[in-house]
């Protein structure tokens, strides 16, 4: 089926019937088809356990954040903030970020979520220094330990680069991300540590 034909049945399906002209004002009744594909989308836009889990991390929170330029040399370190809210109805996360990067003022922005339908978590990110898009996707478990995969292009290279991101929460208030990418010589290496502590 089309993608256009697909989207109209979901528009069709999501929106009270409209009567038909010149008829009885009854809506045409739907074939099997359409009420499972209705269905199906109805699952698949629910939000579920894993959002609300994901809403339980909204908040305001102080960074620390570290940032190793080279294997061998210390981390420089910056402070900054972020806050959570879900959007959506409950279905994505939004966290917006404001700190310093190389002593230059940064702002980013993630979104995050689970799917229904691939029953992975994802997200994405964008900030000031970069006019690119990171998109990731992962598992968390039951103490919302998570492990993501993402993908961008090195300004350098111009060619896509994959990273890993690991986030633990080491206490109710306290998450720490981390995340490792490709270094010099083409090992994976620890490129950023972000504790985020959840203010009351």
């Amino acid at each position: 089926m089309k993608c256009s034909s697909v989207l109209s049945l979901a528009f069709a399906c999501l929106l009270p019937a409209a009567p038909t002209v010149a008829q009885d004002n009854k809506a045409p009744p739907m074939t099997p088809e359409m009420q499972a594909m209705m269905e199906a989308f109805q699952k698949a836009g629910a939000p579920g356990a894993e959002h609300r889990r994901l809403a339980a991390l909204d908040g305001t929170y102080d960074l620390t954040v570290k940032s190793w330029h080279s294997p061998d040399a210390p981390p420089s370190t910056d402070t900054g903030t972020a806050t959570r809210k879900m959007i959506l109805g409950g279905r994505v996360q939004v966290e917006e970020v404001s700190s310093q990067m190389m002593s230059q003022p940064f702002n980013g922005q993630g979104l995050h979520g689970f799917d229904n339908v691939t029953g992975k978590y994802w997200a994405t990110w964008n900030d000031s220094m970069s006019t690119g898009l990171m998109v990731s996707e992962g598992t968390c478990d039951a103490s919302q330990t998570c492990t993501y995969t993402g993908t961008y292009h090195d300004p350098v290279s111009k060619k896509p680069v994959t990273s890993r991101m690991v986030s633990r929460w080491s206490d109710k208030n306290t998450e720490v991300l981390e995340m490792y990418a490709p270094g010099p010589d083409g090992k994976e290496a620890k490129m950023m540590e972000i504790t985020y502590k959840k203010r009351p």
